[in-house]
């Protein structure tokens, strides 16, 4: 746990009691602050209370006394409409910030030099986020992860400067976080994503670009810019005079990293690029924006001291992101490969692109546009196996251009692909689960579709499993 000092003495309001909301309450009064606490959730504000965490309806406390409202990051801050306990604190004058905030003043106060790198964009975060802290701790840089991608930042040790935290950060978290500082920012991309909860596009884009734009000057900023926004928020960076270190999986760059086949190669002004790493053959780093993401770990990784033959050893040797491109297992010729993570044709897209004879099981709750614009990837796929609500509406879509089967159960579907996978004379098969769709017409959450996957293919006589980082943390 970091104990947070710089409240120390003084009351804190906090609203949302998950993972990040309790371990904000427990690091608060650590460091002496006194802690008031509640949720809409009933449930959670008793389960806070039998931690011995003090409760009360914010709505009924003097906000005079309160020095900050610490939110949960999830709890609306702007749209659709500010929280009713944003309200109170705002007509109170109350400063309104996040866990990540609460880490940032921490830092600064009692070790700013300790390695803080912080990672967004509308995709490929959490595996960007968990692939640094791997190459890290290959190399032999204690390295600890945390923030969005499920480890409240409040619960790692705290900051010292043999230690990097390499933390996740959500729109939602860096709009809770105004003094957001890591040493190392990157923002990997920008695509219309939460704006529902942002509003437009200009603004959560604007939110992104904070993150880049706090790091300090003798810092490292990272920005991807094969997209329209993230190239702006580059452009706009160099103008004000910071330096950017800029990644392209599309194009040479005269400076910055850049893809080329299965390199990361180091472009400088006045010297001739060099390879850094190789990353073919890394079957958990297998697709274009996987390319990108080992970009971005690369310079991440050269940023913080590390070799480029260390770090190739790290990207070679990371065993991927659970539900993400996730590598389960093979049988003989079959790889068995877990993209639940992929809950819209987009995401999908990637992983259908990164393979050539698929045994794709797609379906569940579907999105809107369905699987339409997934059609220049039907020639990729062998035969598709149906799942969920969407199977009527996808079948439509694959008629007469790809094969499918109704299986109805990913069960059915997982028996079905792997019968029909080792039966094919494909030198290279794939069942993938890509499902294009949500999960809640028969699982939870996409990670239980997942985890249902990974467990109903090591099932299977004969096959071989592939340990995730989810399974080996």
């Amino acid at each position: 746990m970091i104990p947070i000092t710089s409240f120390a003495g003084k009351q804190v309001a906090v609203f949302g009691l998950g993972s990040s909301g309790l371990a904000s309450c427990a690091a608060l009064e650590a460091g002496g602050g006194e802690v008031i606490a509640f949720d809409d959730d009933p449930a959670k504000v008793a389960a806070a209370a039998s931690r011995g965490i003090a409760t009360s309806d914010l709505r009924h406390i003097d906000w005079t006394r309160i020095a900050a409202l610490v939110l949960s990051p999830g709890v609306p801050l702007t749209h659709p409409a500010p929280h009713w306990s944003v309200a109170l604190a705002r007509e109170a004058a109350v400063e309104i910030i996040g866990d990540i905030e609460l880490y940032c003043r921490e830092r600064r106060a009692k070790t700013p030099g300790a390695p803080f790198v912080a990672v967004t964009g509308t995709n490929g975060k959490s595996t960007t986020t968990a692939l640094i802290a791997h190459v890290l701790t290959a190399g032999g840089i204690e390295a600890q992860r945390g923030g969005n991608i499920g480890v409240a930042i409040l619960s790692l040790d705290p900051p010292a400067p043999g230690r990097a935290h390499v933390i996740e950060c959500s729109s939602y978290q860096i709009d809770l976080a105004p003094s957001l500082d890591p040493s190392v920012g990157i923002l990997l991309n920008v695509s219309p994503d939460h704006l529902d909860r942002h509003g437009t596009i200009e603004r959560y884009a604007a939110i992104k670009a904070r993150l880049v734009e706090g790091v300090p000057p003798d810092g490292t900023a990272i920005v991807g810019v094969d997209d329209e926004w993230s190239e702006k928020i580059a452009d706009r960076l160099e103008r004000a005079g910071r330096q950017v270190t800029r990644i392209s999986v599309l194009r040479r760059l005269e400076h910055g990293f850049y893809a080329e086949a299965d390199r990361i190669v180091k472009a400088e002004p006045g010297r001739k690029p060099r390879m850094i790493a190789r990353i073919g053959g890394i079957g958990s780093l297998r697709g274009r924006h996987n390319a990108q993401n080992a970009a971005c770990a690369t310079a991440a990784a050269l940023a913080l001291g590390l070799a480029g033959d260390a770090i190739e050893r790290g990207l070679r040797s990371f065993p991927g992101l659970a539900h993400r491109m996730e590598q389960v297992g093979r049988k003989g010729r079959v790889l068995f490969v877990n993209d639940s993570k992929a809950t819209n044709a987009d995401a999908a897209a990637r992983a259908l692109a990164s393979f050539s004879d698929i045994f794709w099981i797609a379906g569940g709750k579907a999105k809107t546009g369905g699987i339409a614009a997934l059609a220049e990837y039907f020639p990729r796929i062998r035969k598709t196996y149906l799942i969920g609500e969407a199977a009527e509406e996808f079948a439509a879509t694959l008629d007469g251009r790809v094969a499918y089967e109704d299986a109805g159960t990913l069960e059915r579907a997982v028996a079905l692909a792997a019968r029909d996978a080792a039966a094919s004379r494909c030198s290279d098969p794939v069942v993938l689960l890509s499902p294009a769709c949500a999960s809640f017409d028969q699982f939870p959450n996409f990670e239980i579709r997942g985890s249902a996957f990974r467990e109903l293919v090591r099932k299977l006589d004969g096959v071989e499993a592939v340990e995730s980082i989810e399974e080996s943390a």
